[in-house]
């Protein structure tokens, strides 16, 4: 296997995009108790919801495996790199929802509606909801980083890394369109 199957793939576009619509369909401060933003809740939980199954297929081994590996500083920053974006699209939909039950907020999904993960407060939801606000920018960043190191190997080293998640790119990575 030298490319993420297309299920991966799926998900992982999926994600990318519904991380995007999550900060732009944010609503911070007081404006978020009294004007809640439903879309950006059910697309949080959708993220929370995408990222397991792709937890599971990499525990699985279901990544292909590097054809160029690099110097191993650098393979420890992918890792590194890597494991802090799954912490991210964990902890992000469940520090929205710990902060919007601190503010009162129903949250629900797809119809159903979810319990609060802790009573209501009168004042601010406190330090986890500044968290979440902090590392909904921070997991922008991180992503953007992640894609122009993507294009660094498509286009400056020319390992064809990027073509591991592409979802036009040939099913053979050896360039015979059989």
């Amino acid at each position: 296997m030298h490319r993420y199957s297309q299920i991966t793939i799926a998900i992982h576009w999926l994600t990318a995009v519904l991380v995007v619509v999550a900060w732009f369909t944010a609503v911070g401060g007081r404006h978020a108790r009294t004007d809640p933003s439903y879309v950006h809740f059910a697309v949080g939980l959708a993220v929370l919801l995408l990222v397991i199954p792709r937890l599971l297929a990499r525990w699985l081994g279901a990544a292909p495996p590097i054809e160029h590996p690099q110097k191993p500083w650098l393979d420890l920053a992918a890792r590194a790199g890597h494991t802090f974006l799954y912490v991210l699209l964990i902890a992000l939909p469940l520090s929205g929802w710990y902060a919007a039950s601190r503010l009162g907020v129903p949250v629900s999904f797809l119809g159903i509606d979810l319990p609060s993960l802790t009573a209501p407060v009168q004042g601010a939801p406190g330090e986890i909801a500044d968290l979440h606000e902090t590392g909904g920018t921070l997991i922008l960043w991180l992503a953007g980083l992640h894609a122009l190191i993507a294009l660094w190997h498509q286009f400056v080293l020319k390992d064809r890394t990027l073509e591991r998640m592409n979802p036009m790119a040939s099913p053979d990575l050896t360039g015979d369109r059989r």
